[in-house]
């Protein structure tokens, strides 16, 4: 009976977990799908719809650094319960503007919450799922991605049911993350900020920082992320481009995420099978230069092709990123400090590339460079790959 309620206790931690990865995308994924919508009303440049997802992705590098002082100090249940209200209060306030400074701001507040949310769950799944953190990982990566891909579907659907408005479609997130924060407070029990506090290892803890293996998994993180925000913020506003309606392009963006949704939680499953982290991570850079070589040189029926390809790809550059540092961790305090670093670096690295996007489009008035760029990014997941296979 007492194994039965553990088991139980275990499966209502894992739900929480994945309740609280559902909200790690929709305050920034939110905004692509509106990105013409928001630069009409809001009278700004591309460039300065690219700050919208370069700032809370930089903020996820900038802040992630502050995870492991942060759970040190509240603990896991603690820390968690404030950044998920930060992201309540985030996502809520843009109920009340249409302002291009309140979106700053909140795109800032919810970087700041979100960069440390990652490592500390990461860490905590090291250390609550020891033998089935892969699967644990894939349900978490599983949760980011179907955050992602609601805020794909749904945010054109809220705009269009509340007679256009953008500033209630892009506040309606926060209803998400009230639900997730209740659900965390229930499952988690309060205990837990009592033992992360008082656990110690007399194992040597790594310096990441110093290992030349880090830097190449960060560098490869950054890529893989660059690759995903900047897709899912500039993918309607390419098709389009291409003569798409929004409706057509929503649905297109939808479909991408859908499949890496699915991906996010299958890849995992499927790695517990066939482990090697090399062999998928060449897959997924073929298939991903044929993927971005569709979408750029093709039209019609071919463009499904290509998003579904490209959604494929994704789903199983992300869940790869979180594992790598996981497998080099020996211990819970080396899976905080590793994960925190990659995450930190990687976010700071992808910050830059949708913003290089909307200055090339500014400049030149079209998306050559759009699809150059994504093409020199799975070309150098593929390089990374070719580093990390020399361990």
């Amino acid at each position: 009976m007492v194994k039965k309620h553990w088991t139980l206790s275990l499966t209502f931690v894992v739900i929480s977990i994945f309740f609280v990865a559902l909200n790690m995308r929709p305050a920034v994924t939110g905004i692509g799908p509106l990105f013409n919508v928001l630069m009409t009303s809001l009278q700004v440049s591309n460039t300065s719809m690219s700050f919208l997802t370069a700032i809370p992705v930089f903020c996820m590098g900038l802040f992630a650094p502050l995870a492991v002082p942060l759970q040190r100090k509240m603990g896991t249940k603690s820390a968690i319960t404030l950044l998920v209200a930060i992201l309540v209060i985030a996502n809520g306030l843009r109920f009340f503007q249409a302002s291009y400074l309140l979106l700053i701001v909140t795109s800032f507040a919810a970087g700041l919450a979100i960069a440390m949310i990652g490592p500390i769950l990461n860490a905590y799944i090291k250390k609550k799922f020891p033998e089935r953190f892969t699967t644990v990982v894939g349900i978490y990566s599983f949760g980011i991605g179907v955050g992602a891909t609601l805020s794909a579907a749904l945010t054109v659907t809220f705009y269009q049911s509340f007679s256009n408005s953008w500033t209630i479609a892009l506040g309606m997130w926060s209803i998400l993350a009230i639900i997730a924060l209740v659900i965390w407070l229930a499952a988690i029990p309060s205990k837990h900020n009592e033992q992360l506090q008082q656990v110690t290892t007399s194992e040597e803890v790594r310096n990441p920082w110093t290992s030349r293996r880090a830097w190449v998994i960060l560098l490869y993180f950054g890529l893989q992320t660059s690759l995903f925000f900047s897709i899912m913020s500039w993918l309607t506003p390419l098709l389009q481009d291409k003569g798409l309606s929004l409706e057509a392009s929503s649905a297109m963006l939808t479909i991408m995420s859908i499949v890496q949704m699915i991906g996010n939680m299958a890849v995992p499953i499927l790695m517990e099978k066939w482990p090697s982290r090399m062999a998928w991570l060449l897959v997924f850079s073929f298939v991903g230069m044929i993927g971005f070589m569709l979408l750029w040189l093709t039209a019609g029926i071919y463009l499904w092709l290509a998003v579904l390809l490209i959604g494929i790809v994704l789903s199983g550059l992300f869940p790869i990123g979180l594992l790598l540092p996981l497998d080099e961790a020996k211990n819970d305090q080396e899976a905080t400090s590793w994960s925190s670093m990659v995450l930190a670096g990687g976010f700071m690295v992808s910050a830059i590339i949708p913003t290089l996007i909307g200055i090339c489009y500014d400049l030149t008035g079209n998306h050559t460079w759009t699809y150059l760029i994504f093409v020199l990014l799975m070309l150098g997941i593929l390089v990374t790959t070719g580093l990390l296979r020399k361990k």
